[in-house]
Order: structure tokens, then C-alpha cells, then sequence
């Protein structure tokens, strides 16, 4: 079976794919001055969620914790939006909106009803109208689309929407589009490669052929990467010259292998120049506490202030995914830039003080209203799986689907935080099983589910042979404490009186180079076979 990693490689015209390395875990600096600002400072969050803003004009890294690769921002004004990849999550593309470029807010979702898998999009305005290109991976429940990998685009008149359906650019086997204005008035796309397409006026259909136009900047061969992997590119336009900022290395892998490389020329049809000092952004050192930095966009912040946003991984804390990070830059006499931030572990200024911004979102759900987006998403479900679950007095009703967690399509969420506890009370309608889990992707699961007869335990991806000797009822309280990898479970059957489960966990090895894939473990709620479940009052606290 191909990995979605894997799936990306083959859709890259003459890329070769390397194996990525085993585990890649490193120990983490132990109490630096970055680590106590953020202890210090979780407390602040919705629920005790890590937060950026640490309340004194500055921020500790990441600014969105969790999952949010990919990351693609739009300068609307004084305002700010970003999305990121979304994979296999229905809805998908979750719009964030920030006025400080450090405390964000969901907006909306741009995909209700995605017709494929979603990743390294690029969100744009031109004119009074906004647009998100879409690279989307065929996947088995998505039989609309003609070849592995297309790019769609999408558009609205507003960053709220409507947004439309996704319209087909005809291109195929590319990903990460990349938008610029050129000198001439027309709109182009940049892609992996790096190549090129002119787009229409409108933005809404391709003019001419697709066009290798920059070979890349290349590092040292002794260079410790996953792979080279030009890819990500990102543009803009500064006084007289383009920038293009793109990302090598690969996303993954080595924690010495993605950085983020730029160039730059005076037309939009090159010849593009290497900047003198690629790369801008590079993980040097395994102790470092973010590790695999790229895929970059550059942005003007408040007061003129110039940004770089990307995503890297957290050292020891790669199950997290890909976590969205701010760097500071600064421009040279010579127009180009340079990254001033460092290694990240330590606080930030902060572009501008709003003490108040809100930021983040509540992971805790009574399922009184719809949250899909926003907080939940099915995962792998297809465009019509929301239709499996409904609201009611007594809480979500999701209908059975499959056999198990591997193929039932677990409704979950995004995770940020080294320790937190969840919990919900599930309810069997029927035949079937349900519960709750740490999901990583369909063949890398660990948690609890109750069919009626008997506990079942999951652990690496399958059923576990532990036989917990939990009572044989319908309705149970679950509970679930991932402790920095270690992880516990309990039940009840009232709610106050909890039972520790006799088998414990370590995950920290839940993570891409482990598994393949570009994902990372979070709570889920599941529900497989006959019937349906009841899941009420979902519980989250970081701990």
C-alpha cells in the first residue's frame, strides 16, 4: 500500500524517492528560558493550550501549535488569513484571519465537500477577489478525477466565501502552486519543479504550455537531507525585483534536510539569481528544538515588518505534525533577505501588541452545535461523510461505518500540547463498536472501544491482546491521558469512579518517519460496523 508521501513522489515528473530515516527522535534542550516562557504561558490558552503570546509583547514559537503544514498567508490590509494543508480532513482548509500575525482565529472552511486529498495550497487576492490553487491526490473515494494529482482552483468575493466548486487548471502530475503578477499584467502559477504556467485574466483556466524556468540553488552533497525535492514555491513582488522562495531538502526525514532557499529576478521570466545567502532557513544542529524547516511564504506584518511563516517539527515531539513558525527577517543594502530569528527556542517581539486577541479554538465539544471544520473532520471520508453524523439532545450520533478504526473514517482533531487528557461518554445503538483513540492515519492507531460484549484495546494500528476486564455494557465513560508519549487509558461506568486500564503506552515513535505519512496523532472519536454511536461531552485539558 502507497503511502501518501509516496503518492506525492509519483506525481513529481523525474523526482526519485528516498526512504525516509527510522525514528529521527532527539533529546531537547531540558529547561532553557524558551521552555519555561511556554510552561508559563499554557495556561493562558483556551483549556491550557499552548499559545503563542506570552503576554509581554512577545511570542515563543510555534504560532499555530499542532498539525498546520504547509502553511500559505494572505496580507489583506491589516489583515491577515492563513490556511494550510488539510489532507484528507472533510471539510477541509480551515481560514484563519490574525491582525497581529500571532494570535489567530478561525474564520471558516473554503472545502465542504473536498474531491480529494488537499495539500500545499496557495491562498491569493487579485483584484477584489480572493482564490485558493488546490493540488488534489486522487484517492479511492474521489472517482471524479481523471489523473493521480490535478491542481483546481477555487474562488470567492469574499475570504468568508461563498466559495465556489473547485474548477480544473488541467494540470496534472504538479503540486504546489505558487501565484505572481508578472511585469507584463498577466497571472502566472509556479510549480514543483520549478516550472511555470500563464494564467487567464480571471485566474480560472491555463494559457500555453507548462515551462521548466529554475533549476534551484544546491547544497553541499555531504549534506545530511531526505532528498532534494525543489518544490513549494512561493512569490512575490518588491519594488523592482521578484523573489522566489521555494524549499529543498524534503519535509520530512532528517531533522538536518528541509530549508527554505531563495532567488530572485527582474522579470517574471527570469533568469533567476540565487541568493548569496541560501539557504535562508536551515535546521544545523539535531538539538535544535525545531527541526525540518520549510516550505516558507514571506509577508509584510505591521509596521513594515517582514515575516517568513513555515512549518518544522518539534524536537521530540515529531507526533505533533508539522507546526506552523514565525521568523523575523531583515532586507540587506543589496535587496535581498536574511532570517534573524535563530533556532527558534527562545521568545520573540512580537509585530504588534493586542493583548487581548483571542486565539486558538475550544477542543472541548457538549455537540450542542456543528463544529465540523473548525474542530472536527473526518478522516479519508469522502465528500458526503458528514451526512454519517447528526446532532441530538443527547449528544453526536454517528452512524457505524466499516470494520474498525483502520477503514470507519474517525472523526478527529488537531492536538498541540505535550500532555493533555481527553474523555467523552459513548452510547451503542445496535451492533457495532465504537470509542475513543489517538489516530495517526488508517495503519497507526492506539485507544479503547466497546462493542456491547467486551473492552477492545488497540495499540500500533491493530487490536491489542490485552483482555481488559472492563464490564460488558452499552454506554461507558472513556478517558485517555497522553502524558509527553506516555500514554494511559481509563473507563467508568458513572462518570465519577474511574478505572485505570492495566496496559500503558509510548508513542513517541507515532510519527512520519515511522509510518510514512505526513500526519500527525490526534483524539478521535470512531464508530465501525452496524447501528451507530452517541458521543457526549467531549472533554479536553492540557495538562
Amino acid at each position: 500500500m502507497s503511502t501518501r508521501r509516496d503518492l506525492f513522489r509519483m506525481a513529481l515528473a523525474g523526482s526519485a524517492a528516498m526512504p525516509a530515516s527510522a525514528l529521527g527522535l532527539f533529546s531537547a534542550k531540558a529547561d532553557t528560558p524558551g521552555e519555561r516562557a511556554e510552561a508559563t504561558n499554557w495556561a493562558r490558552g483556551i483549556e491550557g493550550q499552548r499559545r503563542a503570546d506570552l503576554g509581554d509583547g512577545t511570542f515563543l514559537n510555534p504560532i499555530l501549535a499542532g498539525d498546520h503544514p504547509d502553511p500559505s498567508i494572505l496580507k489583506d490590509g491589516d489583515d491577515y488569513y492563513m490556511t494550510h494543508s488539510s489532507f484528507e480532513a472533510s471539510p477541509g482548509l480551515l481560514i484563519w484571519h490574525s491582525r497581529d500575525l500571532v494570535n489567530w482565529t478561525p474564520l471558516c472552511t473554503a472545502l465542504e465537500k473536498p474531491p480529494g486529498m488537499v495539500f500545499a495550497v496557495d491562498l491569493i487576492k487579485h483584484k477584489d477577489r480572493y482564490y485558493i490553487y488546490i493540488p488534489f491526490l486522487k484517492v479511492p473515494w474521489a472517482t471524479t478525477l481523471p489523473a493521480p494529482i490535478n491542481i483546481y482552483v477555487i474562488h470567492a468575493p469574499s475570504i468568508t466565501g461563498p466559495w465556489s466548486a473547485p474548477i480544473d487548471l488541467g494540470l496534472r502530475g504538479m503540486i504546489d502552486p505558487g501565484h505572481l503578477v508578472g511585469e507584463d499584467g498577466h497571472r502566472y502559477l509556479f510549480l514543483s519543479g520549478i516550472r511555470r504556467v500563464r494564467l487567464s485574466d480571471d485566474g480560472l483556466s491555463t494559457i500555453g504550455p507548462v515551462e521548466k524556468v529554475y533549476d534551484g540553488w544546491r547544497y553541499p552533497d555531504d549534506w545530511i537531507t531526505e532528498a532534494y525535492a525543489l518544490e513549494g514555491p512561493k512569490l512575490l513582488r518588491r519594488g523592482d525585483w521578484f523573489y522566489l522562495i521555494s524549499a529543498v531538502g524534503g519535509t520530512a526525514g532528517p531533522p538536518t534536510g528541509h530549508m527554505v532557499i531563495a532567488a530572485r529576478s527582474r522579470s517574471v521570466h527570469g533568469p533567476w539569481e540565487n541568493c548569496p545567502h541560501n539557504p535562508i532557513v536551515r535546521t544545523t544542529d539535531a538539538n535544535e528544538r525545531w527541526m525540518s524547516r520549510g516550505h516558507a511564504t514571506l509577508v509584510c506584518g505591521p509596521g513594515d515588518q517582514w515575516f517568513m511563516v513555515y512549518h518544522g517539527y518539534e524536537n521530540g515531539y515529531r507526533t505533533l505534525g508539522r507546526q506552523t513558525l514565525m521568523e523575523p527577517v531583515e532586507w540587506t543594502e543589496d535587496g535581498w533577505f536574511k532570517a534573524t530569528g535563530g533556532d527558534l527556542a527562545h521568545p520573540l517581539r512580537k509585530p504588534l501588541n493586542i493583548p487581548s486577541a483571542p486565539h486558538g479554538v475550544a477542543r472541548s465539544d457538549d455537540f450542542s452545535k456543528p463544529s465540523f471544520g473548525s474542530r472536527w473532520s473526518f478522516y479519508a471520508g469522502g465528500p458526503n461523510e458528514i451526512e454519517r453524523a447528526s446532532l441530538t439532545k443527547g449528544g453526536l450520533v454517528m452512524r457505524g461505518k466499516g470494520n474498525g478504526p483502520h477503514d470507519c473514517s474517525p472523526l478527529t482533531q488537531i492536538a498541540g500540547d505535550h500532555a493533555y487528557e481527553i474523555s467523552v461518554t459513548v452510547a451503542l445503538d445496535g451492533k457495532g463498536e465504537a470509542g475513543l483513540l489517538l489516530f495517526f492515519n488508517d495503519r497507526l492507531f492506539l485507544g479503547l472501544g466497546i462493542n456491547g460484549e467486551r473492552m477492545k484495546t488497540y495499540n500500533g494500528g491493530k487490536e491489542s491482546h490485552w483482555r481488559e476486564p472492563a464490564p460488558a455494557v452499552n454506554r461507558l465513560h472513556l478517558r485517555i491521558t497522553n502524558n509527553r508519549h506516555i500514554v494511559t487509558y481509563y473507563y467508568s461506568l458513572n462518570g465519577t469512579d474511574w478505572i485505570r486500564h492495566g496496559v500503558r503506552a509510548e508513542t513517541s515513535g507515532y510519527h512520519a518517519n515511522t509510518i510514512g505519512d505526513l500526519a500527525s496523532l490526534r483524539p478521535a472519536l470512531f464508530a465501525a460496523g452496524q447501528g451507530s454511536a452517541t458521543f457526549s461531552d467531549f472533554r479536553y485539558r492540557a495538562l
